[in-house]
């Protein structure tokens, strides 16, 4: 059986369990709680982060090597397009996401609202709380921009960078951390994501300590 090694908020993790789904790869989901550093753990990642994937033999980390490596291996239904220009604009967005956002947004407002909680390592930094909340609003706003030019972020078709973005922004309304009427543009293409069978175990995910807002799995939210 393939494992995927992760913890439910993580927005690499998502990631990679989007692209996984999409792909119709069957995959077992292990919580890892990476933040202890246990020796088993290690061994399959020394960097001691998630998303770790066994597939048969192979242990593979690091989301954005993974889901490029699932996109070779599997490359039905595409998630990279075939031209470079646009291959290059799938993965400047991803790490657009994944760096950017992630620094300025997801560190700043779901890091120090749950996972201090969640790793015991105290209270949220209002600061940095306050910083992020700004912040988002910025992104929210480049999305807009972006989806007013295309149908989807990198262009005419799904690729993983609307993965990329969706995992970060799902974690996020997780806390109702999203100002879905800021933009029209950027909900409906969310609740294109959210649609997605590839989504639903997601909408699935329940945090100990931390309740679902009302809106969360909510299709016509």
């Amino acid at each position: 059986m393939n494992r995927l090694y992760h913890v439910p908020l993580s927005p690499f993790c998502r990631k990679v369990r989007l692209t996984l789904a999409e792909k119709r790869i069957e995959v077992e989901l292990v919580e890892e709680r990476y933040w202890e550093q246990q020796p088993d753990f290690l061994r399959r990642n020394p960097a001691g982060k998630v998303p770790v994937l066994r597939m048969e033999s192979r242990l593979m980390s690091e989301s954005q090597a993974i889901c490029e490596w699932l996109e070779e291996a599997y490359p039905t239904p595409a998630l990279m397009p075939r031209d470079v220009d646009a291959r290059y604009e799938v993965r400047r967005l991803c790490n657009w996401f994944d760096d950017k956002f992630h620094n300025e947004v997801t560190s700043k407002l779901l890091y120090e609202r749950v996972n201090r909680k969640v790793q015991g390592t105290g209270y949220p930094d209002s600061k940095a709380v306050k910083f992020g909340a700004s912040r988002i609003k910025y992104h929210l706003d480049y999305m807009a921009w972006l989806l007013d030019q295309r149908r989807w972020l990198a262009g005419d078709s799904m690729t993983l960078a609307d993965f990329a973005a969706a995992a970060h922004l799902s974690c996020l309304d997780y806390i109702s951390d999203v100002d879905w009427n800021r933009h029209a543009v950027v909900k409906d293409w969310y609740v294109k994501l959210k649609s997605r069978p590839s989504f639903r175990t997601l909408l699935a995910d329940q945090v100990p300590g931390f309740t679902q807002p009302g809106h969360y799995a909510d299709l016509d939210f």
